[in-house]
């Protein structure tokens, strides 16, 4: 939680215009949406997602956005019940790991994406009850070696997303970065400064090469073999969001007072990709496929990421400049999802500029309408708290008057 701002106090009379008395989705649409996106993730960044969207949607003391960081060790038996399907991913991917390969899902082609598990697998080492058990630890330290020392990497440094290939895309900003700052904020000391550093520093070189300065937007991939300059919307939403787990975790860790210029950065560099997107924002609330683009369709899973990280971006910095566009694009998101829990108007998430087909469905999707209810969950009830701290010092200062 942050500390209580003037500035923030004194926009909660404009705050409060806002709609705060709907809480998002109902329990039943979002318990269909949960079981849809468990039923076809598949892929690692899909499992990856999976596992950041259950943990912030139904155990936020465990996401990195809470400030109860490092997670306990011990957890309540409410908290294992809630935290179940996170720790299921992680233990059914360590379990069907193969002994020799080097990242968390063998035969993926991708260097970030495997690393996108690797937050709920150092949560599932964290807590775990069986203290012998190192078939997580090891697991996880095999994946961070294999990004840090085995990977490869553009001529400044970059860890490539690619196996095959030297590549760049905006899609591993969510993927590796988070992980490694998270191993990091872990294990505290000289190594962990080092590698919440190399976070930053990851973030920065992407930041680097992907972005298009005169758009304020990120192109999708650079370098190699099929590049794609556009500016696609989910891969933006993509780099805002992992920038905003990286900046929680090295926040809530205990070398934050060491990184705050890196903290500024991010935070920056979120607001540069938000305040370039949502002017491009369609008449319904929704994002263009490529946002700048207004010939390519309407795509509600970038809308969705792009919306939950605003949210996100609003309480860590008590600006409500962008609040209004993710509040539009939440209502255009509850009506894209169908009485299934599916959620509609997607594109297609392994051809990038296509919709998905009719009676097809995005899992990546799926997780981002989760992360949209949990960050917009928790904006409101920001909102609510200072709202009643507010009221609570107008009804002082009117006894005192009296």
């Amino acid at each position: 939680m942050f500390s209580l701002g003037l500035a923030f106090l004194a926009s909660l009379s404009y705050a409060a215009a806002a709609p705060t008395t709907q809480l998002g989705f109902s329990n039943t649409t979002i318990a269909d949406v949960k079981a849809n996106l468990l039923q076809i993730a598949t892929h690692s960044w899909e499992l990856g997602t999976a596992a950041e969207a259950l943990t912030e949607l139904e155990t936020p003391t465990l996401s990195v956005f809470s400030s109860k960081f490092p997670p306990p060790s011990n957890l309540a038996a409410s908290v294992v019940s809630s935290a179940v399907d996170v720790l299921s991913i992680a233990s059914t991917v360590v379990k069907e790991k193969p002994a020799n390969s080097q990242t968390l899902i063998a035969g993926d082609g991708a260097v970030g994406d495997p690393a996108s598990v690797g937050v709920s697998v150092l949560l599932a080492n964290w807590t775990r009850t069986q203290l012998s058990d190192t078939s997580f630890s090891s697991a996880a330290t095999t994946q961070l070696n294999y990004l840090l020392n085995i990977a490869p990497r553009s001529d400044d440094g970059a860890i490539s997303h690619r196996s095959d290939q030297v590549q760049l895309w905006a899609d591993f900003i969510y993927m590796a970065p988070p992980f490694i700052a998270y191993y990091g904020a872990l294990i505290g000391g000289n190594d962990g400064e080092t590698l919440l550093q190399t976070a930053y520093d990851q973030i920065r070189l992407y930041r680097q090469n992907l972005l298009d300065e005169d758009a304020g937007l990120w192109r999708h991939i650079a370098l190699g073999q099929g590049t794609d300059p556009t500016h696609w919307a989910t891969g933006n939403a993509w780099a805002a969001a992992g920038m905003l787990r990286v900046l929680e975790t090295i926040k809530h860790s205990s070398a934050s007072k060491k990184f705050i210029s890196q903290q500024k950065d991010l935070l920056s560099w979120v607001d540069d990709i938000l305040t370039s997107t949502w002017q491009h924002q369609r008449s319904d609330g929704g994002l263009y496929n490529v946002i700048d683009d207004s010939s390519t369709f309407l795509d509600t899973a970038s809308t969705a990421l792009m919306a939950a990280a605003t949210f996100r971006w609003s309480i860590l910095t008590n600006d409500l400049s962008h609040v209004s566009a993710a509040n539009n694009a939440m209502s255009l998101i509850q009506s894209k999802v169908n009485s299934d829990g599916w959620l509609l108007d997607t594109v297609d998430p392994e051809t990038f500029h296509a919709p998905l087909a009719d009676g097809e469905h995005s899992p990546e999707g799926q997780a981002f309408v989760l992360l949209l209810q949990s960050a917009y969950r928790d904006y409101n009830s920001i909102l609510g708290e200072f709202a009643s701290v507010k009221s609570s010092v107008a009804d002082a200062i009117t006894n005192a008057a009296t």
